[in-house]
């Protein structure tokens, strides 16, 4: 492939129903080039916006929206070269034709008619390439019109001038860790550099596309489809496959022009794999909260096992339910089963993932865990406001930023015509016992606030603050009423690198039994020893260290609850301090 332009400047993305940025991670883990200038997440069923809190602390506030899209002007949206998103699956029925417009206008609250409604108002200003995931039901929906509301998307992008091609991929196909189907939409317009490259969409389906480079496959037998999609997108909506028994849609497919052509497939990949198991921390690192008591374990084994339930409808009418039985407990062999939003919690459930550790307990599976199923980086979902429970329902919610990634790469090399590189590669093994980067500090030392004690000082609510597990063999050093401290953390494996030390201000002491009264300052945190503290010790092991200097008391202790591995908590003062005991 000869290359198409020169690689001068940025590929511009907005990300629209971002969650916690899964299209982000995998396209900046593809190529240097790809930077998110705006970002759109709103969750509409809830009060809280746990997603967003997550994106914005990850990736910064700036450009980052957290408002209803249907109240965003397209005005406010910058100009951009891709525009990606992970969009609901709905029914996408068009309500009427606006016949002064000569627009559309879909269903109340479909999300899908928010992107037709930013790309056509764009104009000439759209993007070159969009980039969109859906449910692999999208190809069939709805059950008495299969594949309508694919053939209504499909048209409306013809209709602004961009070919599109399509892909039913299984991550685990493809050697990822995680049992998940996914339908992966890409589009270009006919102005761009990639559309020079199109012969023909049978070849581009099967070959040249830029899905099939990222993701070979062989075809089906007798599977093969090709039509073109007729009439206006009122028409199509209320006609297509009106009489049609199954979706004409298969697996993979391009549209040019309204013209299809599709085949189902078979995956093509004879590569490494990743497991469940590969993605397991070290049982130790697991809360208690976590595992399965023998009391509770002969629910999970009825909710996992076969059953037949006798029912009556709502019409009366009298039936037995059945469903066989699920893997108890999951195997760590191959990949894990699909991720739902139902995911935490820790009340007995079918779906749940359980697995045996080495000690012979049943534990259901820690955030971080979920999280590289989907392959985000560890510890990517914790904030200090957002419950495990929420956690596990992002992770459901999200996709595997691996296959993101792929098409991400294949789509630079046919924008640019040579391989791309990142500064921000998806890590793919991981250690099972999370451990402190050594050089978290390096050339930092400018950066780390030496946070100076003043002769007096007005306590800051809105400052973070870091809880710290005393040791019993410690508790004397910190219940002796010295005023200057030095804390340390225990060995680097067990101290998440993912918390913002140089946003740390204020640190409290945790004693097992009692909870926490102390507020100390934190003057500067450094890599030290154990010794420093303890100096009988010959522990020589790499420790995180905080500098500390007390600076009050609270009347009594506060009994609160430690979340990262129970060994800390970071959270901020006011939420301690308005903690009613």
């Amino acid at each position: 492939m000869s290359a198409n332009k020169k690689h001068i400047g940025n590929i511009r993305v907005v990300e629209l129903f971002a969650g916690v940025g899964g299209f982000r991670i995998g396209l900046e883990g593809a190529s240097d080039v790809f930077k998110t200038v705006w970002s759109n997440q709103w969750e509409p069923s809830t009060v809280r916006q746990d997603a967003s809190l997550v994106y914005a602390a990850r990736f910064g506030q700036e450009g980052h929206s957290n408002k209803d899209i249907n109240t965003v002007p397209t005005d406010d949206i910058p100009d951009h070269d891709l525009l990606v998103g992970g969009f609901p699956c709905q029914d996408y029925s068009v309500a009427s034709t606006l016949s002064r417009s000569g627009g559309i206008e879909g269903k109340k609250g479909v999300l899908w008619w928010q992107i037709y409604r930013i790309l056509k108002e764009k104009g000439d200003k759209r993007p070159e390439y969009i980039f969109f995931e859906n449910v692999d039901r999208l190809l069939g929906s709805p059950a008495k019109q299969r594949g309508r509301d694919f053939a209504i998307i499909l048209a409306s992008l013809a209709d602004l001038g961009y070919t599109v091609e399509w892909r039913v991929i299984n991550a685990a196909d493809y050697g990822m860790p995680q049992r998940r189907r996914r339908t992966y939409i890409v589009g270009f317009l006919d102005k761009s550099a990639i559309s020079q490259q199109l012969d023909d969409i049978k070849g581009w389906t099967l070959y040249d596309g830029i899905l099939a480079k990222a993701f070979p496959f062989t075809m089906k037998d007798n599977t093969i489809s090709s039509f073109q999609i007729k009439g206006d997108i009122k028409t199509v909506s209320d006609s297509f496959n009106k009489s049609g028994k199954d979706s004409p849609f298969g697996t993979a497919g391009t549209m040019h022009e309204r013209k299809v052509w599709s085949v189902d497939t078979v995956a093509d990949y004879d590569g490494p794999s990743m497991t469940l198991g590969g993605c397991l921390v070290d049982e130790s690192m697991v809360p208690d909260e976590f595992f399965i008591s023998e009391t509770e374990l002969p629910r999970w084994e009825y909710e996992k096992g076969a059953k037949k339930i006798n029912r009556v409808s709502k019409e009366g009418y009298e039936y037995t339910f059945s469903e066989g039985p699920m893997a108890f407990p999951d195997s760590t062999d191959g990949p894990s089963r699909t991720i739902i939003t139902g995911e935490g919690g820790s009340a007995p459930s079918r779906f749940k993932h359980v697995i045996k550790t080495p000690s012979g307990r049943y534990r259901r599976l820690i955030p971080l865990e979920l999280e590289r199923l989907n392959m985000f980086p560890d510890n990517h979902t914790y904030h200090s406001e957002v419950s495990d429970s929420r956690r596990a329902f992002l992770m459901g919610n999200a996709l595997v930023c691996g296959v993101v990634k792929e098409i991400g790469k294949s789509l630079f090399r046919f924008i640019y015509g040579e391989a791309p590189v990142s500064k921000h590669p998806i890590e793919t093994k991981r250690n099972n016992t999370p451990t402190l980067d050594l050089g978290l500090f390096d050339g930092l030392s400018t950066d780390l606030v030496r946070n100076q004690r003043k002769k007096t000082i007005t306590m800051n609510e809105s400052k973070h603050l870091l809880i710290g597990f005393v040791k019993a063999d410690n508790q004397d050093y910190f219940l002796d009423g010295g005023v200057e401290k030095l804390y340390y953390t225990g060995k680097t494996k067990s101290f998440p690198s993912t918390i913002a030390l140089n946003k740390l201000y204020y640190f409290m002491p945790y004693i097992k039994g009692k909870g926490v009264k102390d507020i100390y300052l934190i003057k500067v945190a450094r890599i030290g020893k154990k010794s420093e503290v303890q100096t009988s010790s010959n522990d020589n092991d790499p420790r995180l260290v905080f500098e500390l200097e007390y600076i009050k008391s609270l009347e009594e202790y506060k009994p609160i609850r430690l979340n990262i591995f129970q060994t800390y908590r970071d959270t901020t003062l006011g939420r301690i301090l308005n903690i009613e005991v």
